[in-house]
């Protein structure tokens, strides 16, 4: 019996050192050193390993690294293995500073600011409080309400949209596809913190990029496969959008010359908005791990039929 990690070397170091101290009876390794791959029956990655069932026919449990797993082809694990969504709560926690910090960057026009000073420009802008200022975010699962909960001490109006109904405390909600145009029409800044999934993908587009006022401003932390990228270029080049922050993009990393790189509107950072923490992320793991031994159900774990 073995546990396999695939995804950053690094963070793959500290996580051989925390598996020695807490787990020393189960044997860790390290992508690629795989050993016998007929022991492996854990497994957590970023990127998942071709042929997952015919290399690992023992497998038992797949664990994503991340809070998403739509890098996974779900079709290509057996239906017996589940996989489960890293929840450990460093990922929330720094998806909650990068939201507010990226929410505020919008807010107070530091993107434009930092295009001005690219050109050695000094002029003030016009300056909106936080109470006049609506913050919309698609996607109420964790991530999303702990950005919600966060915000609310800025002052802000807050809104909030998801497939299914949600209830939060001092967020206006909205569910379904038909309540999408009235939720867009009152955000100025949309946060994107959707799953991606064959029906999120491309929703930010030049049809919902119309539908909030003019000058909004969109912050995408989601996935890059949500964001239609020639579509947020015309809207920020013709003033339907006045700035976007994004975290992701599609590829990964952006080829040399992308037009994102040198937007002057646009602050890109390398998907970098919310990592694990390899204390808790391990912590997290080890607990799935006995909850799966003893039968019980398991905290993150994908619903094959929605994709998240």
């Amino acid at each position: 019996m073995a546990f396999l990690y695939k995804a950053n070397l690094v963070r793959g170091a500290e996580w051989a050192r925390l598996f020695a101290e807490r787990a020393p009876d189960l044997p860790f390794r390290l992508w690629p050193d795989i050993g016998d791959p007929t022991e492996v029956r854990y497994l957590v990655a970023w990127q998942p390993p071709d042929d997952i069932a015919k290399t690992f026919p023992n497998l038992e449990l797949v664990f994503s690294v991340g809070a998403g797993v739509d890098q996974f082809d779900i079709t290509k694990l057996p239906p017996h293995v589940p996989l489960v969504r890293m929840m450990e709560p460093g990922i929330t926690e720094r998806m909650v500073e990068y939201a507010s910090m990226s929410v505020l960057a919008l807010h107070r026009d530091l993107v434009q600011f930092i295009a001005q000073q690219r050109d050695q420009v000094w002029r003030e802008l016009p300056a909106t409080y936080t109470s006049e200022r609506r913050i919309g975010v698609m996607g109420l699962g964790l991530l999303g309400q702990a950005v919600l909960e966060r915000l609310k001490s800025f002052g802000f109006q807050l809104l909030g949209w998801n497939r299914s109904p949600r209830r939060i405390e001092g967020v206006t909600c909205y569910a379904g596809a038909d309540a999408l145009p009235d939720f867009l029409a009152q955000t100025d800044i949309l946060v994107c913190l959707l799953p991606l999934t064959p029906e999120t993908r491309g929703i930010l587009d030049a049809k919902l990029f119309a539908r909030l006022p003019r000058g909004a401003r969109l912050l995408n932390v989601g996935r890059g496969g949500h964001l239609v990228e020639a579509d947020l270029i015309a809207a920020l080049d013709g003033g339907v959008l006045s700035a976007a922050v994004l975290d992701v993009a599609e590829p990964e990393p952006l080829p040399a010359g992308h037009p994102f790189w040198s937007h002057p509107r646009i602050l890109l950072t390398p998907h970098i908005a919310s990592t694990t923490k390899p204390e808790t992320a391990v912590e997290y793991v080890l607990d799935t791990i006995a909850r799966h031994r003893r039968g019980e159900a398991l905290p993150g774990r994908v619903d094959r039929e929605r994709g998240y």
